[in-house]
């Protein structure tokens, strides 16, 4: 890093491009994910210049960045490509909801506005209790929240305590605490026995398609199914762990969980 705070930031997946946005410090980023959505008017104003697990090496060095920012180990070759033409690299790897207000008390101290970031996560940690308190003592639907279609993945950490917030209960906590999605691969029988009461789906950048997930053999004796509750939560909301999930995402959930 060149100087402190960083100048030059290139953001590789949307939560810190978003994080930035809300601590007031847009005018740092030079480069973001071909992702990032949020907010909308980051699509007209910052350069793309990475996919997920892919990125422009020469378009991000043309930048000259004092920091690149990097989220988890599916980035780890991204990182050491940076590493090795001397960029610095700052990688997070949150998968849950204390990880996400930790990352963005990080960043804001990274670049060095640590009292905003402070007064943003502490506003969140005080929604999330006011809606969890406003849950509780309801009786809690069972909630399977579908990450990916074929094969069938079950919701990451974050989203499964955002359910839990909300006042559902995850139909498969035991696998949300599994950070690859390889580990949290369900068999329809596993569904089909868990009988949710509501089916929420995000299929990571592809429509959901409710008419296919109700049609999938036995699972008409589903309640969720029976009853006509299955829920597209789009990714942006809340396949990315930082502020949108938390709000957007949240918001979400508690309408589909009603």
């Amino acid at each position: 890093m060149r100087t402190f705070p960083p100048e030059r930031i290139v953001c590789l997946t949307e939560e810190t491009v978003e994080t930035l946005y809300l601590l007031g410090q847009e005018d740092r980023i030079v480069g973001v994910s071909g992702y990032a959505v949020r907010p909308a008017r980051v699509r007209c104003e910052k350069p793309r210049v990475s996919a997920f697990t892919s990125a422009d090496i020469p378009k991000i060095m043309a930048l000259e960045p004092d920091l690149v920012l990097t989220f988890s180990d599916l980035q780890a070759d991204i990182a050491a490509a940076l590493l090795r033409q001397g960029v610095t690299v700052f990688g997070y790897n949150q998968r849950d909801v204390a990880g996400i207000l930790a990352m963005i008390r990080s960043l804001g101290a990274l670049v060095g506005v640590a009292d905003r970031a402070e007064a943003l996560a502490a506003g969140y940690e005080a929604r999330l209790a006011g809606i969890a308190a406003r849950a509780k003592g309801r009786a809690r639907p069972v909630v399977y929240f579908e990450e990916w279609d074929e094969p069938m993945i079950s919701g990451i950490r974050w989203v499964s305590q955002l359910v839990e917030i909300a006042g559902g209960r995850d139909a498969f906590p035991e696998l949300s605490a599994q950070k690859a999605a390889k580990d949290r691969i369900l068999t329809s029988r596993q569904v089909i026995d868990a009988r949710p009461d509501i089916i929420l789906a995000s299929w990571c950048g592809k429509k959901v398609r409710p008419e296919k997930i109700a049609a999938r053999p036995g699972w008409d004796t589903i309640p969720a199914v029976r009853n006509g509750r299955i829920h597209e939560i789009k990714s942006p909301l809340i396949l990315q762990p930082g502020p949108a999930a938390l709000t957007d995402g949240l918001e979400a959930i508690c309408d589909a969980l009603g």
